[in-house]
C-alpha cells in the first residue's frame, strides 16, 4: 500500500496568461508502509530516474524514511505529463514485480 500526495505545483509565467508557461516544477510523495518497502522500490528505479535522457524536464528521486520523494522541473506541460506518467509507471511496474518475488 501506498499513498500519493503532490505538495505543490509552480507555474512560471512570463504574463498574466497561463498558456504561456516558461515552466512547472513539483515535489510528489509517495508514502510505503515501511522503510524498506520504500527502499526496495527506490533503489530498483533509481538507475532509470537517472539515465533517462529528456531535454525538456528534469527528475530526481529521494529516500526519506518510509517515503519516496520525486521533483520534477519541465519546462512546459507536456513534458510535465510524460515524466509524470513515467515515474508512475516505473514505481508501479516495481511495486507488480516485489509483489511476485515476494510471494
Amino acid at each position: 500500500m501506498f499513498i500519493i500526495s503532490n505538495d505543490n505545483i509552480i507555474l512560471n509565467s512570463s504574463s498574466n496568461d497561463l498558456s504561456i508557461v516558461k515552466s512547472i516544477k513539483s515535489r510528489i510523495a509517495i508514502d510505503f508502509d515501511n522503510k524498506k518497502q520504500a527502499k526496495i522500490i527506490h533503489d530498483s528505479v533509481l538507475l532509470e530516474f537517472e539515465s533517462s535522457p529528456d531535454y525538456r524536464s528534469q527528475m530526481t528521486i529521494n529516500l526519506e524514511n518510509n517515503s519516496i520523494i520525486i521533483a520534477i522541473l519541465s519546462e512546459d506541460a507536456t513534458s510535465f505529463r510524460a515524466s509524470i506518467n513515467s515515474a508512475i509507471k516505473l514505481i508501479n511496474l516495481s511495486l507488480k514485480v516485489n509483489k511476485l518475488v515476494g510471494d
